[in-house]
């Protein structure tokens, strides 16, 4: 999906919200465990329920490859049901020297390969230029790099300060920058984050910013919009347990869709606000 087809969606939806895959055995309603595979059961469910209400859907891959075959199985079979009308993020978060991105980026985006084409990848860019650059190769996929994230250990690092007072993510954002274009890289930024969505756009003005951390996490969608949203919005809006978990019931898929529904419309809000729709 190019970045215009992106933007079409998020127009003609009224829609930014992501929905995250992030599905974990001990947390999906009892009843479909006794699925022959209840990861894509539950999966095939909450994207029947609410693909009409988001423009993307991010499967954490980490939730897949802990079951081994199975959830590459899953995986797979979760990732060809996917609408087309919606982008695929697979949330990987890879980042090693050249030639091992090479084989992570053959492994999600070359289904003749793997069996999976996704349409992204988030990345983690600390090994630098060559652990971004292999996956900027395949035509028409993107790179999703983390660049200031809303867990709390990302203190650790992200907000070092140089000399002259840059902070490391705005480092990482000016760089990574030189390697694509807004047509093919995206941003990791944490909802949590608040106004620092203006320092980001200083740097950034154009590009797609992937937000975790509104719901559960405690990110406030009013915030990110009003700092974080440009001329195109600009955003997408990952929402993962406060969609996916709000049942464990029979009910589960249609919790599902009335959470999405609820995001949905305040994201319509936002942008009738801010005059993109």
């Amino acid at each position: 999906m190019n970045k215009q087809t992106l933007i079409e969606q998020i127009k003609s939806k009224k829609s930014f919200l992501c929905v995250g895959l992030d599905t974990d055995l001990t947390k999906i309603p009892e009843h479909l465990l006794a699925e022959e595979d209840p990861i894509f059961a539950f999966n095939k469910a909450i994207i029947e329920a609410t693909e009409d209400l988001c423009v993307a859907y991010k499967p954490n891959i980490a939730f897949y490859e802990c079951y081994g075959i199975k959830g590459w199985e899953a995986l797979r079979k979760t990732s060809e049901i996917l609408p087309k009308s919606c982008f695929s993020i697979a949330d990987a978060k890879r980042g090693d020297i050249g030639n091992t991105s090479k084989m992570y980026a053959q492994a999600f985006f070359n289904p003749e390969v793997s069996g999976l084409d996704f349409d992204s990848i988030t990345i983690a860019p600390y090994m630098g230029e060559d652990s971004v650059t292999p996956f900027l190769d395949f035509p028409g996929k993107w790179a999703i790099v983390l660049a200031l994230t809303s867990n709390q250990g990302s203190l650790d690092f992200q907000n070092f300060s140089n000399a002259q007072g840059k902070q490391l993510f705005e480092e990482v954002l000016d760089k990574v920058k030189t390697w694509g274009s807004d047509e093919n890289l995206m941003y990791v930024v944490g909802a949590t984050r608040g106004e620092a969505f203006l320092k980001i756009r200083e740097h950034a003005p154009d590009h797609f910013l992937l937000v975790p951390g509104v719901g559960a996490q405690g990110g406030s969608l009013a915030d990110v919009c009003q700092y974080g949203m440009n001329k195109d919005c600009g955003l997408l809006v990952n929402s993962t347990r406060g969609i996916i978990y709000a049942s464990k019931g029979t009910d589960f898929a249609e919790r599902a869709r009335a959470e999405a529904l609820k995001l949905q419309q305040e994201m319509q809000a936002q942008l009738e606000l801010h005059g993109i729709i």
